[in-house]
């Protein structure tokens, strides 16, 4: 059999370690980052066209790199951060395979200008599909600019997998929250198609996080500090009362390197049992300090996942620190034992005594006398006659013994009350509904009983009248007396000045969305007014989360959002004119077996089964 196995070419195979490397445009920014960091830049610039797909370019003024580096950089496994495979087990440094620029080169044209401090001039290098195309000669401040230029131009499989403009732009971001967060010390500056974005300026790291998530931040913020020999836990944790129904500031950094952990994120959650509801999220922001040589943070291409030599001993410091954060700040309950000011002996009677009370026996009392004797000082008594108490009880001998049901009356149903569902198995219109552990709603059809999900049903009805909203442009708005002023970070004002429009036509009116606090002045009619900040923060993360996909549009993703924020919820009590309501504008949706979620709003339980349980 002639010989099958053979070497790739360099080309291919950096192309298929870019696969590895390169996932989308925030993989190239978070390679370029750390890259700057490392080589000890104070100030790095991140400029961003078109979601990263035009251009990507991160501008530091670190130590740069001469003409040989510049060179070799771009070459396969070639890195200044390890010389033996030893040195992997005790990392300091961010990017340390030397995977990342070979990779990136094979699939962009990529654009490098590097100076160091030594040198007077600087070396310009362009490559285009890992092939140099020139390398120059140029006047550069010191540091290095790295500008990468349509990604995956060589690709184009790879470049269809790409979503949105506007979904890649919210990566990047992520991706700069998490670099720029861990190094407070360094200044960032973040600019989209022209237009800056973040200016982080050198600080400390409770001001770097207010300075992205916004000034609400500030007030939400617990700090959190605990020095063992296993770990060095600091950073903060957000107030009970701010957990959300969706994730989004929970970070975890470990040895300043953005890490997942769901085994320590469950122990966040542990340490806020009982101090928020199941179903929401805690806010956090720790960084953990571990001996490099106990975690091992190769085990993934992304180097997000790494592995603790003891994470059950880990996992038991980080809930214990939190629970004491939380005591220590008075965010949990705590037994009081201060004395209660409303207790306290009133002003007037500080100064006074005791009155002993004075108490008087008639000694001459029986109180089987008819007419008790009268003394002076006492109080008279005459026993009252005791004679008919018998007539209480006159005429119950008499009574059948099943009075005692006499009140009970058993409804019989009306016999017709028109359609309700044309052309379907559901054709008896609902006489009478009842509700079944506050989460069904119950009734009887001609082939035998009906069982509803009030709230499925409920979030297709709403996604129906939503979406309808949206395109038909006719939502009723129900304006505020007093317009409600809300407080939203950079990134949260970049979602709603993406769904403004859509929001509009739904009955949602804005003022000042330029600005870090927006002023709503109008909203739907089936939002609460004292729910309305609650309402829009769900929205937003529900928007940012669902919209990754891009299969749906933008007014069927916020329908879908509006419509599982507002709907009602199991547990919530429905009269019986709201649960007629629901039957009846259920099956008057153009999909009323299915919720936006694609899951079973209801069930018709037949007749034959119902008797099958009697057998």
């Amino acid at each position: 059999m002639a010989d099958i196995i053979k070497l790739l070419p360099d080309h291919v195979a950096n192309q298929i370690a870019a696969g590895e490397v390169v996932q989308r445009p925030a993989s190239v920014v978070k390679e370029l980052m750390e890259n700057a960091i490392d080589a000890g830049a104070t100030s790095i610039k991140l400029i961003i066209k078109d979601g990263g797909k035009t251009l990507i370019q991160v501008v530091d003024d670190g130590v740069g790199m001469s003409e040989t580096d510049a060179r070799l950089s771009f070459e396969r496994h070639a890195t200044s951060k390890i010389s033996s495979a030893q040195d992997l087990f005790n990392l300091e440094t961010k990017g340390f395979r030397g995977e990342a620029l070979a990779s990136i080169a094979a699939i962009a044209h990529v654009d490098m200008q590097t100076r160091t401090s030594s040198q007077e001039l600087g070396t310009h290098i362009k490559i285009e599909g890992s092939k140099i195309v020139s390398q120059d000669v140029v006047a550069v401040p010191q540091g290095t600019s790295i500008a990468v230029k349509n990604l995956f131009f060589n690709i184009p499989a790879r470049r269809n997998f790409l979503k949105s403009n506007q979904v890649e732009l919210r990566h990047i971001t992520d991706e700069f929250h998490r670099v720029a967060m861990v190094h407070p010390d360094i200044e960032f500056h973040f600019y989209n198609n022209g237009s800056e974005i973040f200016n982080l300026p050198s600080t400390k790291h409770r001001q770097r996080i207010v300075h992205i998530f916004g000034s609400k931040m500030e007030h939400r913020l617990v700090p959190v500090n605990e020095e063992t020999e296993v770990v060095k836990i600091s950073g903060f944790i957000c107030k009970p009362e701010f957990a959300k129904k969706s994730r989004g500031e929970q970070f975890f950094f470990a040895n300043n390197r953005y890490i997942k952990s769901p085994y320590l994120h469950h122990a966040v959650v542990a340490a806020f049992e009982g101090l928020i509801k199941s179903d929401t999220y805690p806010g956090y922001f720790l960084f953990l300090e571990v001996d490099p040589s106990s975690i091992d943070i190769n085990i993934h291409p992304t180097k997000t996942e790494v592995k603790f030599d003891d994470e059950n001993t880990l996992y038991a410091i980080l809930r214990s620190t939190i629970k004491h954060s939380l005591g220590q700040f008075n965010v949990a309950p705590v037994l009081d034992f201060d004395h209660d000011p409303n207790l306290d002996t009133p002003y007037a009677y500080k100064e006074k005594g005791a009155v002993i009370p004075k108490v008087t026996v008639d000694a001459t009392f029986n109180p089987f006398q008819e007419t008790p004797v009268k003394k002076s000082g006492g109080n008279g008594f005459r026993k009252q006659n005791a004679k008919g108490w018998e007539d209480l009880y006159e005429g119950l001998g008499n009574q059948s013994d099943h009075s005692g049901f006499s009140s009970v009356i058993i409804e019989s149903e009306s016999e017709e009350q028109g359609t309700l569902y044309s052309g379907g198995e559901v054709e008896e219109h609902l006489a009478s509904t009842f509700q079944l552990r506050r989460k069904y709603v119950v009734s009887t059809v001609k082939s035998g009983m009906l069982v509803i999900h009030q709230n499925r049903a409920h979030e297709r009805i709403l996604f129906e009248k939503f979406l309808g909203e949206i395109t038909v442009k006719e939502g009723i708005s129900q304006q505020l007396l007093f317009p409600l002023e809300l407080t939203f970070n950079k990134q949260e004002l970049a979602v709603l000045r993406e769904i403004k429009e859509s929001l509009t036509n739904i009955g949602f009116a804005f003022q000042g969305l330029e600005e870090e606090t927006v002023k709503v002045t109008g909203v739907p009619m089936m939002v609460p007014e004292s729910g309305i900040g609650m309402v829009l923060d769900r929205l937003i993360s529900d928007y940012m989360e669902g919209y990754e996909d891009g299969s749906i549009s933008q007014a069927e993703m916020l329908a879908k959002a509006l419509s599982r924020n507002l709907a009602v919820r199991t547990g919530d009590v429905l009269d019986q004119e709201s649960q007629l309501a629901l039957v009846n504008n259920l099956f008057a949706c153009k999909e009323p077996s299915l919720s936006p979620f694609q899951k079973i709003t209801y069930t018709i339980i037949s007749e034959g089964d119902i008797d099958k349980k009697f057998n």
